[in-house]
């Protein structure tokens, strides 16, 4: 039996931090709106889905077995992360210079599986989720379906901060300044994930 509360607050807890795609989902809103971002939070629920049912299905043994493999996915990652914090940091206030579209939903949905935190959060809800000696199958069904029911939610708390943020800046100076510290923010969520 599935402990469904525990694994709702857990969700939640985790959907809703700071993290990589909450300040980049925020960061966008601030300069294209909720509904600028609105392929970016659909990008990010279904890419996270599908990642805990393949990381709940086995995908995380190979990557618990070799080191070098863990290692490596967590450098790239990392490095993914900071080039992601430049393009916020130095993005151009709304009216100068070319506009920067805010990441899509493939971008989003693929940028699951080189973000620290998602892997971070995969590995550690199957095991404390799971029960041996059931069939794992519905019980990772159970568990994505869980974090997509949640995603959009928790992600659209962070979109109305960027989005009430980015109305609040209206000068172009103060919104570059909002971007610095979202860059800043993410680089700083880097720290825990790689010591």
């Amino acid at each position: 039996m599935m402990d469904w509360l525990p694994l709702l607050g857990f969700a939640i807890a985790t959907s809703v931090t700071p993290g990589p795609n909450v300040l980049m989902v925020a960061a966008g809103a601030a300069g294209h709106g909720v509904r600028g971002v609105l392929p970016h939070m659909l990008g990010i629920t279904v890419g996270f889905g599908a990642m805990l049912l393949l990381v709940g299905l086995g995908l995380a043994g190979p990557l618990a077995a070799s080191a070098w493999l863990h290692e490596g996915m967590r450098w790239a990652g990392a490095a993914w992360l900071l080039w992601l914090a430049w393009k916020i940091a130095s993005a151009p206030p709304p009216g100068e210079g070319p506009r920067r579209p805010p990441m899509g939903f493939r971008g989003a949905a693929l940028f699951q599986w080189v973000n620290p935190k998602a892997w971070m959060i995969a590995a550690a809800v199957m095991p404390a989720f799971t029960r041996p000696g059931e069939p794992l199958l519905p019980q990772v069904v159970a568990i994505a379906l869980v974090f997509v029911a949640v995603s959009m939610p928790c992600l659209l708390v962070w979109a109305g901060i960027g989005a009430g943020a980015g109305r609040l800046l209206g000068s172009p100076g103060r919104l570059r300044a909002f971007n610095i510290l979202m860059a800043l923010l993410l680089v700083a969520s880097l720290v825990p994930m790689l010591r």
